[in-house]
């Protein structure tokens, strides 16, 4: 079982949190509804579009930075303000191993995945280090049953 064989695509498809579709906010939008959506949804951050295209990411820990430790409200400022503007999207079918170095290498922690123009969903980078996990305990396993077998195996050589 190679980590490589798994996709963004195929773990945005395996993903367990019953949400379907890409849920986003404006531009235009209030930090308030933004925040108020992720809550709703349980989520920690929400991709930014204008129409269908693509325009930021807006996450918790923006607000945190960019307005709460500013002295601002999320009542008036707007999605605009505080979204990450320069964006690194993954491709469906890039590796999770290529979704986790392009989170590491450019120290984010949501990773929007684009077909073309678009975005199909967004991999935090729990969702990645999980996957990882998942794939390493399955290798131990197999390791661990093929060394059962060969202490076990008393066969003539």
């Amino acid at each position: 079982m190679d980590r490589r064989a798994e996709t963004a695509g195929a773990l945005l498809r395996s993903k367990k949190s019953g949400i379907t579709g890409v849920i986003g906010a404006a531009p235009d939008d209030s930090v308030e509804s933004a925040l108020r959506l992720m809550a709703e949804k349980d989520i920690g951050a929400l991709v930014v579009l204008e129409g269908s295209k693509l325009v930021g990411l807006v996450s918790e820990r923006d607000y945190a930075r960019k307005v709460e430790l500013q002295g601002a409200t999320a009542r008036t400022k707007l999605v605009r303000d505080i979204m990450t503007r320069d964006l690194i999207p993954a491709k469906p079918a890039d590796s999770v191993e290529t979704c986790r170095r392009l989170m590491n290498d450019h120290q984010i922690r949501h990773l929007p995945v684009c077909e073309g123009d678009k975005v199909v969903g967004v991999l935090s980078i729990r969702d990645v280090l999980d996957q990882i996990i998942l794939h390493d305990e399955r290798h131990i396993k197999v390791i661990e049953e093929e060394r059962m077998q060969m202490t076990t195996n008393t066969g003539s050589y």
